[in-house]
C-alpha cells in the first residue's frame, strides 16, 4: 500500500477464495480469488496474483497489481500498476496508470475541493456557491 496508517491490515493469501459481499473498515490485500461486491472505508490492494471478478468495488484508495474485472470507485486515489489488467469503469479523485497496464473502461474523475473564496461571501452566499458546484450539505 502506498501509505501506512493506524488501521489494521488483513491479507487474503494466494490460496484464499472468497465469494459474496465483503465489507470492511481497515486495510486489505487480496492475493487470491475474489468474486462478488467489495465495500470499504479503508484501503484495498490487489496483489499480482489476485483475480477479482466484482460487480462493484468501493474503497478509500485502491492499488492494483493483479487482474480485476468490475466497476471501481476510489473515494481518494486509484493506482493501476504495470502488469495489471483492469476491465470496467473507474471513478476516482486521483488516478495513476503506469506503463504496461491493460485497461479497458471509462474513467470519471471526482471533483476536487471547491474553488470558492470563503472570505468574500456571507454564509448563505457561500452555501449557494458551493451548492452550485455540486456540493451537498447534510443537516449539521
Amino acid at each position: 500500500m502506498a501509505e501506512k496508517n493506524d488501521k489494521n491490515f488483513t491479507l487474503f493469501g494466494k490460496e484464499t477464495e472468497f465469494y459474496g459481499k465483503l465489507q470492511f473498515k481497515d486495510n486489505l490485500m487480496i492475493a487470491g480469488v475474489f468474486e462478488g461486491t467489495i465495500e470499504s472505508e479503508g484501503n484495498l490492494e490487489f496483489a499480482e496474483t489476485a483475480v477479482c471478478k466484482a460487480d462493484t468495488i468501493s474503497a478509500e484508495s485502491i492499488f492494483i497489481d493483479g487482474d480485476v474485472t468490475g466497476n471501481i470507485f476510489a473515494n481518494d486515489q486509484l493506482e493501476m500498476h504495470s502488469g495489471s489488467k483492469i476491465t470496467g469503469d473507474v471513478t476516482a479523485k486521483r488516478l495513476r496508470i503506469e506503463d504496461g497496464v491493460d485497461f479497458s473502461g471509462k474513467v470519471t474523475m471526482l471533483d476536487q475541493e471547491p474553488n470558492v473564496d470563503i472570505f468574500s461571501y456571507s454564509v448563505n452566499e457561500l452555501k449557494d456557491a458551493l451548492l452550485a458546484q455540486g456540493k451537498d450539505f447534510a443537516a449539521e
